[in-house]
């Protein structure tokens, strides 16, 4: 219930205190009036309340948006409803966060953070992978010492075992569209094999078809 839960108490209190506020402005003092209960949400209408307002703010759904009134002729000519918003190119803000449409894995230097494996393009993924993981295994060890003789020192090694792992994550970023055409190879030699074993399951059919027809026309034959 609310009561239980404070999260949704505020929620409650928020939208009851809000929704007040937006009625009390086309509405009678009177019939705005919101009376605090023992409730689980813990508030109620009066009963000089407007329906139509306790409908609205009962609903389980919100009402649809306005913009279904530029469709309502759709049916009878299509050309009458707006055209849809052109994809999206360059950089654009969702939930506040920036973003691309344009799949490029960003550099480490843009990241601000040291690339600790050489820059050169043919890179050998396997030994970079291995050698950070020993990298990264011998500064957790030294971490452990520094905690013991010199704690005031651990904030450097936090740096170094934070770049290395994300020197980590960056490689096998760099792998993924490896990985991509590594699955869609898979995924094609499985329909190969399958589209195959269906064409085996066809000619034995018909030959066991064949061999059906073959037996029934002796059997004619001999009658």
């Amino acid at each position: 219930t609310y009561t239980r839960n404070p999260n949704h108490y505020f929620h409650s209190v928020f939208f009851f205190s809000f929704f007040g506020l937006a009625i009390s402005a086309s509405s009678s003092p009177k019939q705005t009036k919101l009376l605090r209960s023992s409730s689980s949400c813990g508030f109620h209408f009066d009963s000089s309340f407007p329906k139509d307002l306790w409908r609205m703010a009962t609903a389980t759904y919100p009402p649809p948006p306005p913009y279904y009134r530029l469709y309502k002729e759709y049916s009878e000519n299509p050309n009458s409803a707006p055209e849809p918003p052109p994809p999206i190119e360059g950089t654009y803000v969702s939930f506040g966060g920036n973003y691309t449409t344009e799949d490029v894995l960003p550099s480490l230097e843009e990241q601000g953070v040291p690339q600790l494996y050489p820059k050169d393009s043919n890179v050998d993924y396997k030994k970079e992978l291995r050698s950070l993981n020993r990298e990264l295994q011998l500064h957790i060890l030294e971490l452990a010492d520094v905690l013991v003789d010199r704690p005031s020192q651990y904030a450097k090694r936090i740096g170094e075992i934070s770049s290395i792992f994300k020197n980590l994550h960056h490689l096998l970023n760099s792998l993924r569209p490896h990985q991509a055409r590594a699955t869609l190879i898979h995924i094609m030699e499985i329909q190969i094999q399958q589209r195959k074993q269906a064409v085996e399951d066809i000619k034995r059919r018909r030959e066991e078809a064949q061999r059906l027809l073959k037996d029934a026309f002796v059997t004619l034959d001999g009658q």
